[in-house]
C-alpha cells in the first residue's frame, strides 16, 4: 500500500465513509482496509505519514517475534477486540488465532504458520482453527502443490458466521418445540418452553434478514 493510498483512507474516514465504501474507492479488500486502520491508531487516530513510516519500519525488522499463548497480543486495540471476543463467549485460544488472522496482511495463514507464531501446539491450533470453521469466522482451502490446509478470513467472514449462528439458533428453536409439544399445551413447561423456542426462531429470522440487508458493507 502507497502513501497516497493511505491519505485516501485518512480522507475517507474525515469524510465518515464506511470501510467498505474505501475499499471500494481504493479497489482493496475491506479486510485490508480494516487491518491498515486497525494497526495504525483506529479510525479516530488514523495518521497516514506515521502509518506509512511503521509500515517501513516492520518491514525493515521482520514481524515481531508473538507473545506467549497465556498473555493477549501486545497493543491496546489488539487487547481490546480479543477481550471483546473472549467475552462474547469464544474461547480464548479461538480467538487468539482469528485475531491473528484478522491482522495479517492477505488474512491467511497455514497451521504451521499459526502453530510458530501464537508458540502453541499443532492440537491447540486444531481445536481453535476448528471452532473457527464451525462457527464460519474463517474459511479453509487445500494448496495442492504442497498439500496443506490454509485457513483464511476474507470479507464474507462476519456474513457467513451470522449465517452460522442462525442455524444454530434454528436448531435450539425447533429442539424447544419438540419438547414442549411433549407437555400439555396449557402446562407451564409446555407453554414456557413454545414461548422460548417461538423467540428463537423470530431472533434468528430478523439476524439474517438484517445480515442480507447490510451485506454490501463487506463488499
Amino acid at each position: 500500500m502507497t502513501q497516497r493510498d493511505r491519505e485516501r483512507i485518512a480522507a475517507g474516514l474525515a469524510d465518515k465513509l464506511s470501510y467498505g465504501e474505501i475499499a471500494r474507492r481504493l479497489e482493496r479488500p475491506t479486510s485490508t482496509i480494516t487491518r491498515e486502520i486497525a494497526r495504525n491508531g483506529g479510525p479516530g487516530g488514523y495518521q497516514p505519514q506515521q502509518a506509512h513510516q511503521a509500515t517501513i519500519r516492520r518491514a525493515r525488522r521482520g514481524t515481531p517475534a508473538p507473545p506467549r499463548a497465556d498473555t493477549p497480543p501486545s497493543g491496546t486495540m489488539e487487547e481490546e477486540l480479543l477481550e471483546m471476543a473472549v467475552g462474547a463467549g469464544m474461547p480464548t485460544m479461538a480467538a487468539r488465532v482469528h485475531l491473528d488472522l484478522l491482522l495479517s496482511e492477505d488474512g491467511r495463514r497455514t497451521a504451521a504458520e499459526l502453530t510458530r507464531r501464537l508458540k502453541i501446539s499443532p492440537a491447540t491450533v486444531s481445536v481453535a482453527v476448528n471452532y473457527l470453521l464451525q462457527h464460519g469466522y474463517v474459511r479453509r482451502e487445500r494448496d495442492p502443490r504442497r498439500r496443506r490446509d490454509i485457513y483464511m478470513i476474507d470479507d464474507d467472514a462476519w456474513y457467513h458466521s451470522i449465517v452460522t449462528s442462525r442455524r444454530q439458533t434454528i436448531e435450539t428453536a425447533r429442539a424447544t418445540m419438540a419438547t414442549a409439544e411433549t407437555y400439555a399445551p396449557d402446562s407451564p413447561v409446555g407453554q414456557r418452553l413454545a414461548k422460548a423456542a417461538a423467540f428463537l426462531e423470530r431472533v434468528s429470522l430478523d439476524m439474517v434478514e438484517s445480515a442480507e440487508r447490510w451485506r454490501t458493507l463487506l463488499t
